[in-house]
């Protein structure tokens, strides 16, 4: 039954777009991505009544129609089985960063390595949280016992879920940029694996001094240490070593490209990197993450307010895949994101503005597009709320939203309080926050203190008079 839903949605939506207006068809966590010849004959009405669409838009070259979580990936099964008239994802990439420049290209390029990566960090946030609350004495002394009764093999088990993806970081995001930049993936993520060798110094123990570890020192005067935590280093990694890989492949003759191409990309990006690139930016990433942390401490919460506030206007300009680097850079160098923490708010927030116009609005299509937008914020997916309704409505609600998302990020910097994830919005978000009743109690209250200022300031000043008017009624 589910499978046909699925088919007659993909079938409504290559009905009203045309299925001679679809270029390519390609799909990210949430959205269905067409590039179109024509987007101005696609009946944007008509696109939103179909069922599971939860709102469209145009950006980045590309008609995006959201969808959600899972449902995204289902009905693109089912476009691929009708024989649209399509290019290969690469090429679509291709063909859309050759419309984009400058910013909004580095950070299409940002998403592109990041969003395939985000599920298993994710995952591994909500094991770390279950660690934090299982192997916690005040929670295991409710039932008569204690982390000493535990036994070691366990332990072990459980710190090779909570601890792998972090400590193979750099080779996880170098196979994504790999493929991103075009080279053969494998090769990524061997580079990738490479950095973070054991057989290299591991890159924290040489920085703390009571472990005794020192680098290796090459030529007498070039430390030689692991790249442990640096997400720069594995993105460099990646562009070097699929640029020479496709230079090479031009000039390689057939005979010797198979084995000699891998062979001298391998040797050459390694040596490159380990002994110049790797060091420089290690340091460089330390410094950024310094940077990010003093910034969200400012006295009074002044930083916390500033990330807050601006963080959904990065989403809606698509710019908001900056923040997963720095994020990534800060749980791999500290354990723990504080910057999700502070963009959180704005989910929040947007349901406090879904429930205003639901509650106060008297045009049952506007009440539909609110309770709509609602759900699928609930679960992390904002673009029905910031289309649908802050950016339709004399961004007034938006104003609203921007104010209390900026508010309730400040409550928390001033409070201290961090996940030890990242992915993970709104209703899943608590699960980033389990690792210590402490933060979970003050996230809760902050969280409910910004919808509930969101709703009441959007029901008494964002509403505007034309969704507040009966239906037929002028």
């Amino acid at each position: 039954m589910e499978e046909k839903s699925y088919k007659s949605t993909a079938e409504k939506i290559v009905h009203i777009v045309g299925k001679e207006n679809i270029v390519s068809a390609t799909h990210c966590a949430t959205r269905l991505r067409l590039i179109v010849k024509d987007k101005d004959i696609i009946n944007k009405e008509e696109l939103e009544k179909v069922p599971m669409v939860k709102g469209t838009f145009f950006n980045a070259g590309q008609y995006q129609i959201i969808l959600g979580t899972g449902i995204v990936n289902k009905v693109y099964e089912e476009l691929e089985k009708m024989n649209l008239s399509t290019v290969a994802k690469d090429k679509q990439d291709e063909i859309v960063k050759e419309q984009q420049k400058g910013i909004k290209r580095l950070m299409r390029i940002l998403g592109d390595i990041f969003v395939p990566i985000i599920p298993v960090i994710a995952a591994t946030g909500l094991f770390l949280g279950l660690k934090g609350c299982v192997f916690n004495d005040n929670v295991l002394a409710l039932f008569g016992a204690s982390t000493a009764m535990i036994p070691d093999y366990i332990i072990t088990l459980v710190n090779v879920l909570t601890e792998t993806a972090f400590a193979f970081l750099p080779a996880i995001i170098c196979w994504s940029a790999y493929k991103v930049f075009g080279g053969m993936p494998v090769i990524g993520i061997v580079l990738g694996l490479m950095l973070v060798s054991p057989i290299l110094p591991n890159a924290y123990s040489v920085a703390d001094p009571k472990s005794g570890v020192e680098a290796v020192m090459a030529f007498g005067q070039i430390p030689v240490v692991g790249c442990q935590g640096s997400v720069l280093t594995a993105i460099l990694t990646a562009l070097i070593g699929a640029k020479l890989e496709k230079k090479l492949r031009k000039i390689m003759p057939n005979a010797l490209d198979l084995i000699m191409t891998p062979f001298i990309v391998m040797l050459v990006t390694f040596l490159v990197v380990i002994l110049g690139i790797g060091p420089v930016m290690h340091i460089v990433e330390l410094k950024l993450v310094e940077i990010v942390e003093l910034l969200i401490h400012l006295p009074f919460g002044i930083g916390g307010f500033l990330v807050g506030a601006t963080y959904p206007l990065l989403v809606i300009t698509g710019l908001h895949h900056t923040y997963t680097m720095i994020e990534t850079s800060l749980l791999a160098n500290t354990g723990f994101n504080p910057v999700i923490t502070l963009c959180a708010m704005y989910g929040f927030a947007n349901v406090g503005t879904c429930l205003a116009f639901f509650a106060k609005s008297k045009k049952e299509n506007v009440r539909q597009t609110a309770i709509g937008a609602m759900l699928s914020q609930l679960f992390g997916i904002s673009e029905p709320v910031l289309f649908g309704l802050h950016l339709r409505y004399n961004l007034k609600p938006l104003i609203i939203m921007l104010g209390t998302s900026g508010l309730g990020a400040a409550l928390l910097s001033i409070l201290n309080i961090q996940s030890n994830s990242y992915g993970l919005a709104v209703i899943p978000s608590y699960l980033m926050y389990i690792y210590d009743w402490r933060q979970l109690a003050w996230y809760f209250a902050i969280s409910a203190f910004s919808l509930v200022m969101c709703f009441i300031f959007t029901y008494l000043f964002g509403v505007p008079k034309e969704a507040l008017e009966t239906e037929g009624k002028k």
